[in-house]
């Protein structure tokens, strides 16, 4: 027999898993808007073909995994990128797509080009770098839904990872299955 508040636990548990489910199983995203006015510049008709996925953490006092802190990190080094992944799987936009975030640095996309800001958005994913440490279920989750719904408004040439268009110089996204996420991504099923 459950106690009144194991029985209290059970249901908020049930009703939170349930909840979630339905969230995750809506076409719609659910994106928090906490746009910044640095690390970006505004563009007009700008051609996107490519999503760059990163990593990133709060290296500075503090917890690691806060979005507020990353993004005070971001505005010291004069960086940005259009989306946040947190921990939960909750997706923050940091520039609108249709601008130009500093989110690739020096870097080059497999057909040379170089200025792969101008032609790509950016996604961040929370976690660090340390070997124990690997994007959470939700954050895969979450950047799966994302990307096909920016191949949903635009064509898609390259979806790669920061490591791919600056080697030697960058190693993220860090600790990531990369194949499994393209396979999803290739999944045609509807999210």
């Amino acid at each position: 027999m459950l106690s009144k508040a194991n029985y209290r636990l059970f249901f908020s548990i049930l009703i939170f898993v349930l909840s979630s489910s339905f969230i995750w199983g809506q076409n719609e995203l659910k994106i928090i808007d906490k746009t910044v006015n640095f690390g970006m510049r505004p563009a007009e008709n700008r051609t996107i073909d490519a999503v760059i996925v990163h990593s990133v953490y709060n290296a500075s006092a503090g917890d690691k995994y806060d979005v507020d802190l990353i993004i005070k990190e971001f505005a010291q080094y004069g960086v940005s990128s259009h989306y946040i992944i947190g921990r939960d799987g909750t997706i923050y936009r940091l520039v609108d797509e249709k601008n130009i975030s500093y989110q690739a640095g020096k870097s080059s996309l497999p057909d040379g080009r170089t200025n792969v800001n101008s032609c790509s958005i950016g996604i961040e994913l929370i976690t660090t770098n340390d070997s124990l440490d690997a994007p959470t279920e939700w954050q895969i989750n979450s950047l799966t839904a994302l990307v096909k719904d920016i191949q949903k408004r635009y064509k898609i040439n390259y979806i790669l990872r920061h490591s791919d268009i600056a080697p030697g110089r960058k190693t993220d996204p860090w600790n990531m299955d990369w194949e499994g996420f393209l396979k999803r991504i290739e999944d045609k099923k509807v999210e």
